[in-house]
């Protein structure tokens, strides 16, 4: 499912229109994502859990040259946790 598509389902699910839909989507993308920027977590009890993990830095090989070391940078990643009635809905229990 693209964004479109998402947006087409919450509109036919809630009665907005496209538009207010994509407008409540997109507030919710942005949301999200300038909480993570504050590094805060974002819980939806029974969806799951939005938040960003630290990676240290490591030392890797070079996939293009192989005996080649690199040091790969110490960087966030976002994350997803999925929450339990999510998984039980996913696995149809």
């Amino acid at each position: 499912m693209n964004k479109s598509e998402l947006v087409a389902s919450i509109a036919e699910k809630s009665g907005l229109t496209k538009k207010d839909a994509e407008s409540a989507l997109n507030g919710f993308m942005k949301s999200v994502e300038e909480s993570l920027v504050k590094e805060e977590k974002v819980q939806l009890v029974g969806f799951g859990t939005f938040e960003v993990r630290h990676r240290k830095a490591r030392e890797g090989r070079n996939p293009r040259n192989p005996e080649e070391k690199i040091m790969i940078p110490a960087s966030k990643a976002p994350v997803f946790k999925a929450g339990k009635t999510l998984k039980e809905t996913v696995n149809n229990k």
